[in-house]
């Protein structure tokens, strides 16, 4: 009876999550007949968001949980080795591997219509964690039966029992399924006897276009190509035009040292000029005493 209840908990537990309650309970009728035995599939619980998320991980893609549980036996051997830079090491790895993991796992919700919100991701992804850092979390993970995420305290072993469907899910591994593909309807090709017709002219209508555009394409570069050749020439005959002007301002800067020097000089002369001036009439006025004197 314990292997038909893990078959059937392996059953509800695969199934989208709006269809637990009901398929659980047709079950639970279905074996009325052994009450003691209903009464524990009817006791079955609808598991939550974030352990739905995971069962769902674990049945779609037990590869992937594989190596996440395959690193965390690693980080736990580490840590009991000792192993610093290996734990370092695998410590980067298991953040890096849940959180991209957590992400598949919420891809794989949104193909089945679910919307995981950030908080629900957070506890899918400490629920991995847990999975990686103890052992009893990775088996219940394994299994695809928790009804409740898991959480790692980083004191004592992860409390499992609380989070597992029945107790004899310790050590059950969830069988894989496949998504469910949608039937597709079936297409038949119905033949246009004016399709080559009207291919042909949607092509000759994107040739003409393309040619209009690669005249017109043309036309501007013929355009841009003379507004460049006429501002070249411009730029050359303002050039010449600085440099003239440049000689001529260097030509008028001598002159106007060279005058500079020779205002020096003549300024010299008017200096001596007038102590020349001074000194005669100092001598005229001495000879005109004199005279006097004498008359």
């Amino acid at each position: 009876m314990t292997d038909s209840l893990l078959e059937i908990a392996d059953q509800l537990y695969g199934l989208p999550l709006a269809e637990f309650t009901p398929a659980r309970d047709a079950l639970a009728k279905e074996h009325k007949s052994d009450k003691s035995f209903a009464s524990r599939v009817k006791a079955l619980r609808k598991p939550s968001l974030a352990a739905w998320v995971v069962n769902l991980l674990v049945r779609r893609d037990a590869p992937q949980v594989e190596q996440v549980l395959a690193v965390g036996a690693a980080l736990r051997e580490a840590q009991a080795n000792l192993d610093g830079e290996e734990l370092r090491a695998l410590t980067r790895q298991r953040r890096q591997l849940t959180a991209a993991v957590t992400t598949q796992a919420r891809g794989l919700a949104h193909d089945e219509g679910v919307k995981v919100t950030q908080a629900v991701a957070d506890q899918v992804e400490a629920t991995l964690t847990a999975a990686m850092v103890d052992e009893g979390a990775a088996s219940a993970v394994r299994s695809g039966l928790l009804v409740a995420a898991l959480a790692a305290t980083g004191v004592g072993q992860v409390d499992v029992a609380g989070a597992l469907a029945v107790p004899e899910a310790a050590g059950f591994v969830a069988v894989p399924r496949e998504a469910a593909v949608p039937p597709r309807p079936d297409l038949h090709l119905v033949p246009d006897p004016e399709a080559d017709e009207k291919a042909q002219r949607a092509a000759a209508k994107m040739v003409d276009e393309a040619r209009a555009e690669v005249e017109a394409a043309r036309e501007a570069l013929t355009a841009a190509s003379d507004e460049v050749e006429a501002l070249q020439a411009k730029s050359l005959q303002l050039q010449a035009e600085v440099d003239e002007l440049k000689g001529r301002i260097a030509q008028l800067e001598s002159d106007l040292e060279e005058n500079d020097d020779e205002l020096s000089d003549a300024e010299d002369v008017r200096a001596e000029a007038a102590d020349t001036v001074a000194e005669t009439e100092a001598e005229l006025a001495k000879a005109a005493a004199a005279l006097a004197r004498l008359s």
